[in-house]
């Protein structure tokens, strides 16, 4: 191994604060060349130390370290004056993980060659791994101050760096650029200080400087973007890659960077066209075919994401996280059974099989099958306990029909922890599905109790009241209370839409038609705006048919109400859904 090599090696472990098997060094120059047949490995005391040096190097590469240890022991017993044998053996220690034993071995030889540069260097890494600062850097710098060289400054700069001594790591890396301008590390090491000593445009200018010396350089790029990143500057991290991409227009890493930056961002349709050029230029990056997929997916372009999804599992079948997405996608494009496939094939052993286990469960609450429902959800509460699949465990099983034995779970767990604002929350849910909305409303009386702010529980007594055409002005004043703890929940502005129509209701009924009329309409938007937040659900669609039909819209007021009835209405809450469509198709002669 040459001499620079060997240094830039030592200089790589100081780094990483260890040692690693280094190549064999050649004798020391005065030493006879010597290299025939592997020597015996017999103790010869009358030979001499070069004999017991070969043994050594044999025993050494043959994983013997003990014995290669105790022959180059016997060497230096013949020989204490050779700085070669001494480094020799302390390289052997360190390399061991014996940093302390290494040390006497090492100091030694800096003793016996005082200017050898070598040698400083690595006495100066033992000292750095343990963290004996004065002596590393005695070791490593001048009479002057300055590094001995580029290895010894790139050392100390690790040293300072490790002890947070920032303002001389500082004045390390600024001597590394100005001794070594064309080396990358030299500017790579004066941004992380800067990036340490939160100066992020310093550190920026740093790596742009490194681009000067090396156009075009990656690694100086992916830095730039890794900086803008961690700023949470996503936009100019997009910059970056794009200025890489002038460059290289196809280069895989960099789009893929990119496609994730912008997902990311929210800014899907730049993420499409990117991982589209990857798919293209790239088509066995399977894990871009499945983030085009899970962008289809997001899009509901549900035939393009299945596509993607298939083409993926076919060369790898496995994947259970494909496997779970292709479930979704079948789930959300009403293929139920293909998505129960899918979501049976996540093992068990998957961080997504309690995702996949509860989608089961809701699919099949769906199709009404609660007690297949019950078994899949209480099997992933017995797997994986959790609070919020107590509580889903006990809805199901009221809708199996064991109202008592799901107030009987749900008040053991409130035994266990009295008071608990969501247990009765659910106890009051639960009493209201089952029509003993005294009950319910009594309940949630108690959560408001304890937590005014109760975004559940407001709107659940608000839409109540509005239900009951009960005191309007306090069902808006908890509806907005729990709007304004959840503003983009669907089902809260439902009920705000809900309460608006009830009192147009009213007021219409009393002879106040502008009044009722303006009611109305801000019943109509808030119900159209609670459609599209929820992406569709068959009670907004009835509200939607029943604000119509107060307008005497009665075409808009069908539409929606078969609207609600494709969409597995809840028969508990709309008992009167499939009358309404019946009356107004004959009203209105449509089949």
């Amino acid at each position: 191994m040459s001499s620079r090599r060997r240094r830039l090696g030592l200089v790589a472990l100081a780094l990483a604060a260890g040692f690693s098997l280094a190549c064999a060094q050649l004798p020391h120059p005065k030493w006879p060349a010597v290299w025939g047949a592997a020597p015996a490995l017999a103790d010869q005391p009358g030979s001499p130390p070069e004999y017991d040096f070969l043994v050594a190097r044999q025993l050494e590469l043959d994983g013997q370290i003990d014995d290669a240890l105790a022959a180059y022991q016997r060497a230096l017993g013949k020989d204490p004056d050779s700085a070669f044998l001494q480094r020799t053996t302390a390289e052997l220690l360190a390399r061991n993980g014996r940093v302390e034993d290494a040390l006497p071995y090492a100091e030694r030889a800096q003793q016996l060659e005082p200017d050898d540069t070598d040698l400083r260097l690595f006495l100066g890494t033992l000292y750095r791994i343990r963290k004996d600062t004065p002596a590393a850097e005695r070791m490593l710098t001048k009479d002057d101050g300055e590094p001995l060289d580029p290895d010894a400054a790139l050392l100390l700069y690790g040293l300072y760096s490790d002890t947070d001594r920032l303002d001389d790591a500082l004045n390390i890396a600024t001597w590394m650029v100005r001794t070594d301008a064309k080396n990358l590390r030299s500017h790579f090491a004066l941004a992380r200080v800067y990036e340490r000593m939160e100066r992020p445009a310093d550190a920026e200018r740093a790596l742009r400087a490194g681009l000067k010396s090396n156009p075009g350089s990656l690694a100086v790029y992916a830095g730039l973007a890794r900086g803008r990143r961690q700023r949470g500057d996503r936009a100019g991290e997009v910059q970056i890659y794009r200025e890489v991409l002038r460059r290289r227009p196809n280069h895989h890493a960099t789009l893929v960077a990119l496609g994730d930056a912008l997902i990311d961002m929210q800014r899907l349709d730049e993420a499409r066209r990117t991982l589209e050029i990857v798919e293209k230029q790239h088509p066995d990056d399977l894990r871009s075919v499945v983030r085009l997929g899970y962008l289809d997916l997001e899009q509901k372009r549900f035939r393009a994401a299945e596509a993607r999804f298939q083409r993926v599992l076919a060369s790898n079948p496995e994947q259970a996280d494909v496997h779970y997405f292709l479930g979704t996608t079948r789930r959300q494009a009403n293929d139920l059974d293909g998505a129960i496939e899918e979501y049976e094939r996540v093992p068990a052993d998957h961080e997504r099989y309690l995702d996949a286990r509860l989608q089961l469960a809701a699919i099949y609450e769906r199709r009404h099958d609660y007690a297949r429902a019950l078994g899949e959800a209480d099997s992933a509460r017995q797997r994986f306990p959790s609070r919020q699949i107590d509580l889903y465990v006990a809805s199901l099983r009221a809708k199996t029909g064991d109202f008592d034995g799901s107030v009987a779970f749900l008040q053991g767990l409130l035994a266990a922890s009295p008071g608990d604002e969501e247990v009765l929350y659910n106890l009051g849910v639960l009493h209201g599905e089952a029509n003993r909305q005294d009950d319910a409303l009594r309940y949630m009386e108690q959560v408001l109790a304890k937590n005014p702010q109760h975004a559940g529980a407001l709107n659940y007594v608000g839409y109540t009241l509005a239900e009951r055409g009960q005191d309007l002005d306090k069902a808006e004043q908890m509806v907005r209370a729990a709007l304004a703890q959840r503003p983009d929940d669907g089902y809260i502005v439902d009920s705000l839409g809900w309460v608006y129509y009830v009192r147009a209701r009213q007021l219409l009924d009393a002879g106040q038609t502008s009044a009722g009329r303006a009611e109305l309409e801000r019943s109509v938007k808030e119900l159209e705006r609670a459609a599209v937040l929820t992406g569709g659900d068959p009670v907004i669609s009835e509200h939607l048919g029943d604000a119509h039909l107060l307008r005497a819209d009665r075409k808009s007021a069908l539409r929606h109400y078969e609207e609600a009835a494709s969409r597995d209405p809840r028969q508990g809450e709309q008992p009167h859904l499939l009358e309404k469509v019946e009356r107004l198709r004959k009203e209105l002669g449509s089949r």
